[in-house]
């Protein structure tokens, strides 16, 4: 009896798919800059190279290394302030309906004024050390935590709350079984988008008022018509968005193991394919 087999191409592995379209992508736009900054004619002025702006950070890589370290201290400082005080909001609100119809209005507000009109009253009253930077960051970033995570607790299945209630579970139990863990993937969605803000918010308030970091660095380099190194620090500051948007990704994919693997079997039974 003859027997018919079908031979499916072999797909490549999955972190190859997701990360090569963005890796090529960032590689055509650097083969694009260098080609329109070298055939133009433009001068180093107005659009250097990416290999001069290389050559810049290199021949300042001293001051550069400085500035990334304190850059990088207020961003975490920060970032881990906000998460304590996003969950914390997104909590009360969730655990008091009063709270919530308090404090969401409040919420959305304090986005609609200006960072660049707070941070230099931030300046003046906190001087120009590590606090006023840090503040920054929470101002920035602790909005995307509290709503995102105020939302994923109000999301959780009323069903499963029903049935645990049902078994004689008390509000605590049902907080930490149901809704904490229904939380967690918006948790990581306003995190992922609160990290890309967050090293703004540090370089926002070291270019106001900063003796330190990739804000000042770009500030001197401005004011000394630097462009190739201005374009190192826009770079540098990219690329630790970049870098912890990638690290809280792959934080996320550990951490919520179950939520990926539903999403891949709802997928299957959708469409027949992961």
């Amino acid at each position: 009896m003859r027997v018919n087999t079908i031979i499916r191409p072999q797909k490549s592995p999955k972190w190859v798919r997701e990360v090569f379209p963005p890796l090529f992508l960032i590689l055509f736009a650097i083969f694009a800059w260098y080609m329109v900054a070298v055939r133009s004619g433009l001068s180093d002025f107005i659009l250097p190279s990416p290999i001069r702006v290389l050559q810049a950070g290199w021949e300042t890589r001293n001051l550069l290394g400085s500035a990334i370290v304190t850059t990088m201290i207020e961003t975490l400082i920060g970032l881990v302030i906000s998460i304590i005080l996003g969950v914390a909001i997104a909590a009360m609100m969730d655990l008091s309906p009063f709270l919530r119809r308090a404090l969401y209005p409040i919420l959305v507000a304090s986005q609609t004024v200006q960072i660049l009109a707070i941070a230099p009253l931030l300046i003046i009253w906190f001087g120009f050390g590590l606090l006023p930077k840090v503040i920054i960051v929470v101002l920035v970033c602790f909005f995307p935590l509290a709503v995102n995570t105020a939302d994923g607790l109000a999301s959780a299945d009323p069903d499963f709350i029903a049935l645990l209630m049902a078994m004689g579970a008390d509000r605590r139990q049902i907080w930490r079984m149901v809704r904490l863990p229904s939380a967690l993937p918006s948790f990581f969605s306003g995190l992922r988008v609160a990290v890309t803000y967050s090293v703004v918010g540090a370089t926002i308030g070291e270019w106001v008022g900063g003796s330190e970091g990739l804000g000042l660095y770009m500030l001197r380099s401005k004011n000394a018509l630097a462009t190739d190194q201005v374009f190192a620090a826009i770079v540098i500051t990219s690329a630790i968005s970049i870098g912890l948007f990638s690290l809280i990704y792959i934080i996320e994919r550990l951490a919520l193991p179950w939520y990926y693997s539903a999403q891949r079997v709802e997928r299957w039974e959708d469409t027949g394919i992961y």
